[in-house]
């Protein structure tokens, strides 16, 4: 399989544990055309400087106990790559019970979160990298301002 290389600074990886209806519904969170890649794909890297060229977000769907139990919040800086992989867990608890409006709140505040854990990497490694400027713009582009005031 060909795979096209593009420039977006966010991509999304999935691994399934799950049946066939979760699968799709999760793939239709990310790679529809109103899905996270596409609402994100406008994020090139070389906006934000020469660190880092890919943050990609490993999304385990129901994944089993010894999986969870040995995912790390956030892995290491690959320099060779430029690369940095944050592991999402989706199960029953956090997710699939959840309304799509809380669904929709879950993956921007995850986002959010977890591009908070890369800031930390961008400053330890000394990246030339404008972590605070992707963040705000992920921001913008998941609506999390309007998501925050809907929870306060």
């Amino acid at each position: 399989m060909h795979e096209k290389i593009d420039e977006n600074i966010i991509g999304f990886f999935a691994s399934f544990n799950a049946g066939e209806t979760d699968q799709e519904l999760v793939k239709d969170y990310l790679w529809s055309d109103n899905g996270l890649k596409n609402k994100l794909a406008h994020l090139k890297w070389k906006n934000y400087g020469q660190g880092l060229q890919i943050i990609l977000f490993q999304v385990y769907v129901k994944p089993i106990p010894y999986l969870r139990k040995n995912l790390r919040e956030i892995e290491n800086y690959r320099p060779k790559e430029k690369s940095i992989g944050i592991p999402i867990i989706l199960d029953n608890e956090n997710f699939f019970k959840l309304s799509e409006s809380d669904r929709q709140q879950f993956f921007a505040k995850t986002i959010v979160e977890k591009l908070g854990l890369v800031e930390l990497k961008v400053k330890r490694n000394k990246l030339d990298f404008d972590i605070s400027e992707l963040i705000a713009d992920v921001k913008k582009s998941l609506n999390y301002k309007k998501i925050e005031k809907a929870c306060g």
